[in-house]
């Protein structure tokens, strides 16, 4: 389940103009894309239910392409983000059709068309929705390094399942979607797995969503 601010407070697509970057296909997706495509390493952003718009994403895609890596934002949505003010798709409608467990699918062509191109190692971080679909990449091995934000949809067996190194980050104050309980839960599993580097860590007075729902200021 997700947590309350994921539907009650979407991020704004407005004052985006400070983005380095822009929009292509990949692997017939429309992606936001952000560094140098010549670079041998990428980085998948798998965004939340707001989609690949919302300026604060993109800036964090920038942010990581300025280290080196050619950043890829793919549009798992198909133009259609959840949007709380459309009373004619109400979040239980909207999730039918954007099931957090197809997000795999989507990311496989573009995956494909990354390596067509001469990439030859992929991450991938997920956020909240998105973080599903990371962890699907990382069970089935198709990326090589992964990171979930507040993840949702996620639950222990999905971590067990998990063959890549893994970074996993929670919020002290998320409640519903990922809790610290959870988190430990994940943290122990991952223990018991040795020979996966992982990372689990809980950032204090923050809630669901801050990673993308943060003041500039």
């Amino acid at each position: 389940m997700l947590g309350k601010e994921c539907y009650t407070n979407p991020p704004s697509i407005l004052n985006s103009s400070s983005a380095v970057g822009h929009v292509i296909n990949i692997g017939g997706v429309n992606s936001y894309v952000t560094g140098s495509p010549l670079s041998i390493l990428a980085i998948i952003l798998v965004s939340d239910i707001f989609g690949f718009k919302p300026p604060l994403l993109r800036n964090i895609a920038d942010k990581v392409a300025a280290t080196g890596y050619y950043v890829v934002v793919p549009d798992f949505f198909n133009g259609e983000p959840y949007d709380p003010e459309n009373v004619k798709r109400p979040k239980d409608v909207w999730l039918k059709d954007h099931n957090p467990e197809k997000g795999i699918e989507v990311a496989k062509p573009v995956i494909e068309a990354l390596k067509s191109k001469g990439v030859s190692a992929i991450g991938a971080a997920g956020f909240c929705w998105g973080a599903k679909t990371v962890t699907n990449l990382g069970k089935s091995k198709h990326i090589q390094v992964s990171v979930l934000l507040h993840p949702s949809y996620i639950i222990v067996d999905d971590i067990r399942g998990v063959e890549i190194p893994i970074a996993i980050l929670g919020a002290e104050n998320d409640r519903v979607a990922f809790p610290p309980k959870l988190a430990e839960q994940f943290r122990q599993a991952l223990k018991a797995k040795p020979q996966i580097d992982s990372y689990v860590k809980i950032f204090p007075n923050v809630s669901h969503g801050w990673t993308v729902r943060y003041d500039p200021k």
